[in-house]
C-alpha cells in the first residue's frame, strides 16, 4: 500500500534518497525538480516500507491508510504524475562528494545569513573534515524565513528548523549572531579571517505595486504582516489595522493564501500556534470577516500550490469562494488556451470551480479568490478606503498566457490592502549587483565582476540573492551545493591563496567592535551561546 505526500514538502529530497525502489520524483538531477511544487510517489512502485516518511523533515509523507477526508486529492495527484512513462534507474544518483586533499592550513569559511541557503551550505562544507564554518546573522536568531516567513499554523512544515539545528551542532559550525555583515564587519575584514565568504542574505525588500494611492497608511506588505505576526524583532511595534470587515491581498501565491488563512483562524485555534502574542491580542480584536484574494491572470496560471489550495480548502474557521465568472471555462473561451494544463494544475483548476458561488452564512468568516484583476489605485484619501480593479481577459501568446486589460474597472471597499507580489534582493555592500534581476552575478555560485566577467576572489553567493526569489524551501539545497562544489574545486585549484587570520583575532575583533558581543564558546555551540541579548529575551 503506498504512501502518499500530502502538503507542500520543502523540497530537499532526504525522501528521495531514503527510498529504496526510487519511486519519489522528480528527483534532484532531474529537470523538472527545480520547477516542482511538491513531489510525488508512485503507488504502483511504492513498497509502503515508510523509509520515506522517517526521512522527511516536515512530516509531508503519510500512508495512504491515514489520509483525511481532506487529503485525499493527493491520492490522484501522486497517481497522474506517474500516467505517462518515467524511466529511472533502481535507485536514485546520489551526489558525488568531491574530496579535498589535505591542506597544511584547515580551509575556513564565512557564510552571511542563517536561512535554508546558508544552513544547507554549511552543511556541505561540513561534510569535509577539517573544514571550519562561520555563520554570521544580524539577527538575535537564526533561519530566516525559515523561521520568520512560515506561518505559525503550518507547523510541520516549521519544523525544517530542527534540521538546522542538528547542523549547527557539528564539529566546526559557529553563529556570530547580532553581527551584521557590511556593518560590524566588512567584506575585506571577513576575507582576513577565512579563505572564503559565502552571501546567503536572501531577498530582503518587497516588490512594489507602483499604484496611486500605495503610500496610505492602511498598505503594506504581506510580508510585513508575516514577519509581525511571527515574531520578528523589527516588525513587533507595527500596527495593522483589522478594524474594517473586509481585508484585500494582492497577488495569489503561497504567502498570499498563507496570510488570508491566518486573518480568518479562529484566535482560539490561533492561540495553539507559534503565533507571536502581539499579533494573537490584535487579531482577538479584529473584526475581519472577508479576505479577498486579487490574481491578475486566470484560476490555469496561479501561483499557489495545489497542497496550500487544499489546505485553504479545508479551513475550518472561513468558507472558500470563487467567483462562478471567474472560474467558468466557457466563459473565458482564452483561459486554457496554450500548452495542455499538468496534472496538478487541472486539479487546481477543478478544486477553484468546485468552491464557485458558495454562499456564507451571516457572521461566517470567509475568502473569495478573484482573478483576471489588477489593481490600478488604491483609494482615500487620508487611508485606504478602497481599491480600483481592472478587468483582464487572458491571451497566450507563444504559449505565454498574458493578462491583457479590458477597459471595464470595478472598486472594492476595505480597511486593509496588503501586496503579496513576490520578493525582490537588495545590493550587497562591496559586491557587484544586477538592478534588473536583483541578484548578485555569478558563474556557478563564483562571484564576477560584470564589467571584466573576472571572479571576484573568495566571494560565493546561494539561495535568492544568487538566483532570485524563486524555488521552495529545498530549492536551496541544490542551490547551495552547487556553490560549494564550486568553492571547494577553487580551493584544489588554489589551496593556500592566501593566509587567514584564526578564530581567536577574530573573536577578539568582534568583542572589541559591537558592544555585549558574546562569541561562541565550543566548536559545536548551541545558538544561544552567541546571541548579544541574553537568553531571557529569546
Amino acid at each position: 500500500m503506498p504512501h502518499i505526500v500530502t502538503q507542500s514538502c520543502c523540497n530537499d529530497a532526504s525522501c528521495v534518497y531514503a527510498c529504496p525502489v526510487n519511486c519519489i520524483h522528480p528527483t534532484p538531477d532531474e529537470p523538472d525538480f527545480g520547477r516542482a511544487e511538491m513531489l510525488y510517489i508512485d503507488p504502483a512502485a511504492c513498497v509502503d516500507c515508510g523509509a520515506c516518511a522517517a526521512a522527511c523533515p516536515v512530516d509531508a509523507i503519510v500512508p495512504h491508510t491515514k489520509l483525511t477526508a481532506g487529503q485525499q486529492v493527493f491520492v490522484g495527484l501522486n497517481a497522474d504524475f506517474y500516467s505517462g512513462p518515467r524511466p529511472r534507474p533502481p535507485m536514485a544518483p546520489v551526489p558525488s562528494i568531491p574530496r579535498l586533499r589535505p591542506a597544511r592550513t584547515p580551509l575556513r569559511v564565512a557564510i552571511a545569513g542563517s536561512g535554508p541557503a546558508a544552513m544547507y551550505a554549511a552543511d556541505e562544507l561540513l561534510r569535509h573534515p577539517g573544514i571550519r564554518v562561520n555563520v554570521f546573522e544580524r539577527l538575535s536568531r537564526p533561519h530566516g524565513l525559515a523561521r520568520f516567513g512560515v506561518a505559525p499554523d503550518h507547523t510541520a512544515t516549521r519544523q525544517v528548523t530542527e534540521v538546522f539545528d542538528t547542523i549547527a551542532r557539528q564539529d566546526g559550525f559557529a553563529y556570530h549572531l547580532g553581527v551584521e555583515v557590511g556593518r560590524d564587519i566588512s567584506h575585506a575584514e571577513l576575507l582576513e579571517h577565512h579563505h572564503a565568504v559565502i552571501y546567503a542574505v536572501g531577498a530582503a525588500t518587497d516588490r512594489t505595486l507602483g499604484i496611486p494611492g500605495e503610500d496610505l497608511p492602511g498598505s503594506a506588505s504581506a510580508t510585513e504582516l508575516v514577519a509581525w505576526y511571527n515574531g520578528h524583532p523589527e516588525y513587533a511595534g507595527r500596527e495593522f489595522d483589522l478594524s474594517h470587515e473586509r481585508a484585500i491581498v494582492i497577488g495569489n501565491g503561497n504567502v498570499a493564501l498563507d496570510v488570508a488563512r491566518v486573518l480568518t483562524t479562529d484566535p482560539n485555534r490561533l492561540a495553539a500556534t507559534a503565533i507571536a502574542p502581539h499579533a494573537l491580542q490584535a487579531l482577538r480584536r479584529s473584526r475581519i470577516r472577508e479576505v479577498v484574494v486579487i490574481g491578475r491572470r486566470g484560476m490555469a496560471q496561479a501561483a499557489y500550490t495545489m497542497p496550500e489550495l487544499a489546505g485553504l480548502a479545508r479551513h475550518p474557521d472561513a468558507r472558500l469562494h470563487t467567483l462562478p465568472a471567474e472560474v467558468a471555462i466557457s466563459g473565458h473561451p482564452n483561459e486554457l488556451i496554450g500548452p495542455l494544463p499538468a496534472p496538478h494544475e487541472w486539479a487546481k483548476i477543478e478544486l477553484a470551480r468546485a468552491h464557485a458561488g458558495a454562499m456564507r452564512a451571516d457572521g461566517e468568516r470567509r475568502i473569495i479568490l478573484r482573478y483576471l484583476r489588477t489593481p490600478i489605485e488604491l483609494l482615500g484619501p487620508d487611508r485606504v478606503r478602497g481599491i480600483i480593479l481592472a478587468r483582464n481577459e487572458i491571451v497566450h501568446t507563444d504559449g505565454e498566457a498574458h493578462a491583457v486589460p479590458t477597459g471595464d474597472h470595478e472598486t472594492l471597499e476595505a480597511g486593509l490592502v496588503l501586496r503579496s507580489v513576490g520578493y525582490r534582493g537588495t545590493p550587497v555592500r562591496d559586491l557587484p549587483f544586477d538592478a534588473v534581476t536583483a541578484t548578485v552575478p555569478h558563474r556557478g555560485g563564483r562571484v564576477v565582476d560584470p564589467a571584466s566577467g573576472d571572479a571576484v576572489p573568495g566571494t560565493y553567493v546561494a539561495g535568492w540573492i544568487k538566483r532570485g526569489p524563486s524555488g521552495f524551501l529545498g530549492t536551496n539545497k541544490s542551490c547551495s551545493r552547487e556553490t560549494v562544489d564550486t568553492l571547494l574545486a577553487d580551493a584544489e585549484r588554489d589551496p593556500a591563496r592566501f593566509p587567514v587570520r584564526d578564530d581567536a583575532a577574530l573573536r577578539a575583533l568582534l568583542t572589541a567592535r559591537i558592544a555585549g558581543y558574546r562569541p561562541p564558546e565550543t566548536a559545536k555551540p548551541l545558538w544561544r551561546r552567541a546571541l548579544r541579548l541574553t537568553p531571557a529575551t529569546i
